[in-house]
Protein backbone atom coordinates (compact mmCIF):
# COMPACT_ATOMS: atom_id res chain seq x y z
CA UNK A 1 0.00 0.00 0.00
CA UNK A 2 1.40 3.13 -0.96
CA UNK A 3 2.06 6.31 1.78
CA UNK A 4 -1.09 8.14 -0.21
CA UNK A 5 -3.50 5.33 0.30
CA UNK A 6 -2.56 4.92 3.78
CA UNK A 7 -3.06 8.69 4.29
CA UNK A 8 -6.45 8.49 2.56
CA UNK A 9 -7.51 5.78 4.94
CA UNK A 10 -6.23 7.45 7.83
CA UNK A 11 -8.59 10.16 7.07
CA UNK A 12 -11.51 8.02 6.16
CA UNK A 13 -10.97 6.25 9.96
CA UNK A 14 -10.86 9.86 11.48
CA UNK A 15 -14.27 10.82 9.64
CA UNK A 16 -15.77 7.81 10.77
CA UNK A 17 -14.95 8.19 14.45
CA UNK A 18 -15.43 12.24 14.66
CA UNK A 19 -18.38 12.56 12.58
CA UNK A 20 -20.72 10.84 15.08
CA UNK A 21 -19.43 12.19 17.96
CA UNK A 22 -20.06 15.27 16.35
CA UNK A 23 -23.80 14.70 16.19
CA UNK A 24 -23.84 13.67 19.10
CA UNK A 25 -22.30 16.98 20.74
CA UNK A 26 -24.73 19.12 18.60
CA UNK A 27 -27.64 16.51 19.86
CA UNK A 28 -26.92 17.17 23.19
CA UNK A 29 -26.99 21.17 22.59
CA UNK A 30 -29.82 21.05 21.17
CA UNK A 31 -31.79 19.31 23.92
CA UNK A 32 -30.14 21.75 26.41
CA UNK A 33 -31.61 24.76 24.71
CA UNK A 34 -34.80 23.34 24.29
CA UNK A 35 -34.93 22.40 28.22
CA UNK A 36 -33.22 25.99 29.19
CA UNK A 37 -35.76 27.78 27.06
CA UNK A 38 -39.09 26.00 28.50
CA UNK A 39 -37.32 26.43 32.00
CA UNK A 40 -37.53 29.99 30.93
CA UNK A 41 -40.73 30.70 29.45
CA UNK A 42 -42.85 28.39 31.93
CA UNK A 43 -41.09 31.11 34.49
CA UNK A 44 -43.02 33.45 32.30
CA UNK A 45 -46.15 31.59 32.77
CA UNK A 46 -45.85 30.84 36.31
CA UNK A 47 -45.08 34.99 36.69
CA UNK A 48 -48.39 35.75 34.56
CA UNK A 49 -50.36 33.30 36.36
CA UNK A 50 -49.68 34.35 40.00
CA UNK A 51 -50.13 38.88 39.08
CA UNK A 52 -52.83 37.35 37.33
CA UNK A 53 -54.27 35.88 40.45
CA UNK A 54 -53.41 38.84 42.61
CA UNK A 55 -55.48 41.29 40.77
CA UNK A 56 -58.56 39.35 41.80
CA UNK A 57 -60.66 40.10 45.01
CA UNK A 58 -61.82 36.14 45.38
CA UNK A 59 -60.04 32.90 45.29
CA UNK A 60 -62.24 31.40 42.85
CA UNK A 61 -61.80 34.32 39.95
CA UNK A 62 -58.04 34.32 41.35
CA UNK A 63 -57.78 31.14 40.17
CA UNK A 64 -59.55 31.04 36.85
CA UNK A 65 -57.05 33.77 36.56
CA UNK A 66 -53.95 32.14 37.31
CA UNK A 67 -55.04 28.90 35.15
CA UNK A 68 -56.11 31.42 32.03
CA UNK A 69 -52.84 33.59 32.07
CA UNK A 70 -50.90 30.14 32.34
CA UNK A 71 -52.59 28.57 29.10
CA UNK A 72 -51.90 32.24 27.44
CA UNK A 73 -48.28 32.17 28.06
CA UNK A 74 -47.67 29.26 27.19
CA UNK A 75 -49.39 29.44 24.47
CA UNK A 76 -47.94 32.86 23.29
CA UNK A 77 -44.72 31.74 23.28
CA UNK A 78 -45.10 28.13 21.51
CA UNK A 79 -44.37 25.74 24.34
CA UNK A 80 -45.75 22.20 23.95
CA UNK A 81 -45.92 20.39 27.31
CA UNK A 82 -46.92 16.94 27.10
CA UNK A 83 -48.64 17.59 30.14
CA UNK A 84 -49.10 20.54 31.94
CA UNK A 85 -49.97 21.62 35.83
CA UNK A 86 -50.94 24.09 37.62
CA UNK A 87 -50.74 24.63 41.38
CA UNK A 88 -52.07 27.72 43.19
CA UNK A 89 -52.05 29.05 46.64
CA UNK A 90 -54.75 31.92 46.56
CA UNK A 91 -55.25 32.12 50.31
CA UNK A 92 -53.73 35.53 50.09
CA UNK A 93 -57.07 36.71 48.44
CA UNK A 94 -58.82 36.23 51.89
CA UNK A 95 -56.90 38.19 53.98
CA UNK A 96 -58.48 41.51 55.62
CA UNK A 97 -58.35 44.70 53.88
CA UNK A 98 -54.55 46.20 55.15
CA UNK A 99 -53.25 42.82 55.44
CA UNK A 100 -50.50 42.00 53.57
CA UNK A 101 -50.64 39.13 51.48
CA UNK A 102 -49.46 37.09 48.13
CA UNK A 103 -50.46 34.56 46.29
CA UNK A 104 -48.12 31.82 44.05
CA UNK A 105 -48.03 29.90 41.14
CA UNK A 106 -46.37 26.81 40.27
CA UNK A 107 -46.33 25.62 37.02
CA UNK A 108 -44.87 22.34 35.74
CA UNK A 109 -44.16 21.05 32.07
CA UNK A 110 -42.94 18.08 30.30
CA UNK A 111 -41.64 18.96 27.71
CA UNK A 112 -41.15 16.52 24.57
CA UNK A 113 -37.63 15.64 23.79
CA UNK A 114 -38.80 12.83 21.17
CA UNK A 115 -37.75 14.81 18.00
CA UNK A 116 -34.65 14.86 19.14
CA UNK A 117 -34.34 11.33 19.51
CA UNK A 118 -30.85 10.90 20.74
CA UNK A 119 -29.91 7.30 22.26
CA UNK A 120 -29.57 8.14 25.80
CA UNK A 121 -32.21 11.09 26.17
CA UNK A 122 -35.55 10.37 27.80
CA UNK A 123 -38.86 11.03 25.71
CA UNK A 124 -39.67 14.02 27.95
CA UNK A 125 -37.73 16.34 30.94
CA UNK A 126 -39.92 17.96 33.77
CA UNK A 127 -39.21 21.78 34.36
CA UNK A 128 -41.46 23.54 36.90
CA UNK A 129 -41.66 27.41 38.18
CA UNK A 130 -42.73 29.15 41.02
CA UNK A 131 -43.64 32.33 41.52
CA UNK A 132 -45.32 34.47 44.06
CA UNK A 133 -47.10 37.72 43.58
CA UNK A 134 -48.01 40.35 46.21
CA UNK A 135 -51.94 41.37 46.45
CA UNK A 136 -52.51 44.82 46.81
CA UNK A 137 -53.61 45.63 50.65
CA UNK A 138 -55.93 48.06 49.82
CA UNK A 139 -57.82 46.21 47.09
CA UNK A 140 -61.97 47.26 46.86
CA UNK A 141 -64.44 44.63 47.70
Amino acid sequence: MSRRDQRGLSMSVEAVVLIPALLLVVGLLLVLARVAIADQHVGVAAGAGARAASLERTQAAGERAARAAVVQALGDRGVACRHTSVMLDTSGLTRALGERARVSVEVGCSVDLSDVSLPFMPGTVAVSATRTSPVDPLRGG
